[in-house]
């Protein structure tokens, strides 16, 4: 599989709650795993808060050193599956 990044926002402040508060710029799944530009995992969205035009995510973080996070920016993974050629479906039995 290939893996793309896509950028979804930026890591605005650590909430005193230990959460991360984020601005996206894209409408994300709660339970969504974010990573920063090298791929490595940062945060985990709990749930989204805000206006629907202009949303933020509060997200759990899985780095223990999450204030070099802020104020960059963070991505989704995206996995594409690489082509390959379809298989036979069905009973071949005669």
């Amino acid at each position: 599989m290939k893996i793309q990044l896509q950028e979804v926002g930026e890591v605005l402040h650590l909430a005193s709650s230990g959460r991360v508060i984020i601005r996206l710029t894209k409408h994300l799944r709660d339970n969504q795993i974010l990573v920063d530009s090298s791929g490595v995992k940062v945060a985990k969205v709990s749930e989204m808060i805000g206006p629907i035009d202009a949303p933020y995510a509060s997200a759990v973080p899985l780095t223990n050193n999450i204030k070099k996070q802020i104020g960059k920016k963070v991505f989704i993974v995206e996995e594409t599956p690489v082509m390959r050629p379809k298989r036979f479906k069905g009973n071949r039995r005669r």
